[in-house]
């Protein structure tokens, strides 16, 4: 095969024997938002995934794919199709290995079901719930959710659940989708019914936070059939092990820039599980058959929004909108856009702003000619702002949820103005906020705790979003001034005066610092 794979790590439920055994191979994506590639083509795509799939078939594996959740929805291309694109790109996949996909929040982020039941009507691969159900109104729909199911194969009988975020977590609240929050009951309840019904092996499709996925896969201690759990929400890869009483859990990148090859074998001794991370790269050419869905979607967007590559403006240096990076440290593009709110309520930008990188849905890097499908595909949601006055303590307070947890690529990770921050995460939540800092007549000055500060913030944050909580007493301005259209409006302006825009992060003045063994003092 023409991939490049990571070892990780061999994770033994029990002893592998010489005995026969049964073998399957699955193939794990999550957090996908794009049909195509990303990273300017380099990395990602559904193509190179399909490529991927059928050499582990010619190589004699039975293949499935699992899929973490968050499909549907953000996408440039959903605002316009509501996430049929995505359906037939699934489907395309589902015909190549059968493949099975639990519901996550982005799943349902219309207040209404329909969306949701033209989904499922058109899919023909399967849902799997467990802590969820659909409650739609459409019984053919409402049954296509199955709160376990079973895949026998060469005598072997392979039982999945699933599990996704209840709203307190981060998840949505719908009506149409009631969700349990008792994760760990839920999933106790659905292995025990694989394990009734006889399940050589349970496998958890799930779209939660990383911890939760642990206490889950602890309850191998009591059922040993628990082989592994793949997962979504996050979307970095993450991994941890598995032992005699804990499963492996495996989470791979967004946009299928990497993914992970599971190999299942049943043996004597139980389940025995390889993890291979594999990069989904140029190293891998794209399938021929599914370039041609691609392109005909590609074509008909075209066909809607024919200005989509009509250049707005230049930019000075890449601009890096990858979330690899956005989530997690200060971004060139981030700055940018972020700068660009602390004008949106008059010509005296206010004193502060920031905003949750989870906004920013683009993956990719921005370089030399600035199109409207960058700005198109950077904003995925709306992106009204709010003016607030805060008080210095008041907005540190607040600031800390972007900071608290562990992992990588969070969606609350904030991009900042106006000030810079220190930020020690070896300290507990809500305390990791070590300096902040805002510019002053000598340099930069620590912020006031009574001082009353100006900020600009995003609606979805003030009202709550993302574990952002204001001062009850915090009045806001109405929501004004929608992000995108700000942003647009300053390359345009750059261009205009034969200006590119951005400029590449300066190490010697960065806007975020976080405090390690190697980095002992928050400035220099």
């Amino acid at each position: 095969m023409r991939i490049g794979i990571i070892i990780i790590l061999l994770s033994v439920f029990g002893t592998a024997c010489a005995e026969e055994h049964r073998e399957f191979t699955f193939v794990h994506l999550n957090d996908t938002y794009r049909i195509g590639a990303v990273e300017d083509g380099t990395s990602g795509g559904f193509g190179r995934v399909a490529t991927l799939v059928r050499e582990l078939s010619a190589n004699g594996e039975e293949v499935r794919l699992t899929h973490g959740g968050d499909f549907l929805y953000p996408s440039l291309e959903s605002q316009i199709w509501d996430g049929e694109q995505m359906i037939d790109a699934f489907n395309f996949l589902d015909a190549l290995a059968p493949m099975i996909v639990v519901g996550g929040n982005h799943e349902f982020d219309k207040r209404t079901p329909e969306v949701l039941k033209e989904a499922v009507r058109q899919s023909t691969f399967d849902w799997v719930g467990g802590n969820y159900e659909f409650q739609t109104g459409d019984a053919d729909v409402d049954s296509t959710l199955l709160p376990v199911m079973f895949v026998e194969s060469n005598g072997a009988k392979l039982g999945f659940f699933g599990l996704t975020l209840h709203d307190a977590d981060g998840g949505n609240a719908r009506s149409y989708v009631p969700i349990d929050r008792n994760y760990l009951e839920s999933a106790k309840a659905s292995i025990q019914r694989l394990r009734d019904a006889g399940a050589d092996a349970i496998i958890g499709v799930t779209h939660v936070h990383m911890y939760i996925d642990e206490h889950v896969a602890a309850l191998k201690a009591s059922y040993p059939e628990l082989a592994f759990i793949v997962g979504g929400h996050e979307h970095e890869p993450e991994f941890s092990p598995g032992t005699q009483t804990k499963a492996p859990v495996m989470k791979g990148a967004s946009n299928a820039r990497q993914v992970w090859v599971i190999r299942l074998k049943l043996t004597d001794d139980g389940p025995f599980v390889e993890s291979e991370l594999v990069d989904i790269d140029a190293s891998i050419h794209s399938d021929p058959a599914y370039d041609a869905l691609h392109d005909r979607w590609r074509t008909a967007l075209l066909a809607r929004f024919p200005f989509l590559t009509a250049r707005v403006g230049t930019a000075a240096v890449p601009l890096d909108g990858r979330e690899v990076t956005i989530r997690n440290e200060e971004s060139n593009w981030g700055n940018f856009v972020v700068d660009q709110m602390r004008t949106a309520f008059g010509r005296e930008p206010a004193d502060l702003a920031f905003l949750n990188s989870g906004t920013l849905r683009i993956d990719d890097w921005i370089a030399d000619d600035i199109t409207f499908e960058d700005i198109a595909r950077t904003f995925g949601f709306s992106s009204f702002n709010r003016y607030l006055d805060m008080r210095g303590a008041d907005f540190r307070a607040t600031l800390e949820a972007g900071y608290r947890g562990e992992g990588p690529s969070k969606g609350y990770f904030p991009q900042v103005s106006g000030f810079r921050v220190c930020v020690d995460r070896r300290l507990p939540d809500g305390e990791r906020i070590v300096s902040l800092q805002i510019p002053g007549e000598a340099g930069w000055d620590e912020i006031g705790d009574e001082t009353i500060y100006s900020v600009v913030v995003s609606d979805y944050l003030f009202r709550g979003g993302d574990g952002y909580t204001f001062p009850p007493e915090v009045q806001a301005s109405k929501r004004g001034s929608e992000l995108k259209y700000l942003v647009l409006d300053a390359i345009v302006r750059a261009q205009a005066e034969e200006r590119a825009i951005g400029e590449p992060v300066d190490p010697s003045n960065p806007r975020m610092v976080f405090l390690s063994e190697s980095r002992p003092t928050c400035w220099e």
